[in-house]
């Protein structure tokens, strides 16, 4: 069982999909723009991950500035319902496996959580390697 949450105009979020997929295994793939996670399935996924709520929030986006999100008046659980109501606001790609959570940022975090090897060599869409042609990952 491997999920990701997936923006797929993200290239961390698509280099984490083709890492997962050079197992030889398909995710649940959840394009989470169109289809968020529910308040406590986000608060989840951040507590598990071992995150704060703040450090799983874009703050790069424009419901940030509009929400007034920088201010430090905002619980935990009114942070996660603005996510949800505004998922652009969501920081990617949350890859969930049996073996745990991690918000892939850099993508090759997700080789963390699988269990299956890599198949091969692995690019990066800026051309770096990341793994080499054993399936070992280059540090």
């Amino acid at each position: 069982m491997i999920k990701i949450y997936h923006n797929p105009a993200c290239g961390t979020s698509r280099n984490t999909l083709a890492l997962i997929r050079n197992t030889g295994l398909e995710p649940e793939v959840i394009l989470y723009l169109e289809n968020p996670p529910s308040v406590t399935e986000l608060g989840k996924m951040i507590a598990d991950a071992g995150l704060t709520v703040r450090q799983a929030i874009r703050t790069n986006v424009p419901p940030y500035a509009e929400l007034g999100l920088a201010e430090d008046r905002f619980s935990d659980e009114e942070l996660l319902s603005f996510m949800v109501q505004h998922p652009l606001l969501i920081n990617r790609p949350f890859v969930v496996t049996e073996l745990g959570t991690r918000l892939a940022r850099p993508s090759e975090v997700v080789l963390e959580i699988l269990k299956a090897p890599q198949l091969g060599a692995f690019y990066k869409e800026d051309g770096e390697q990341i793994i080499d042609a054993q399936g070992q990952q280059i540090k």
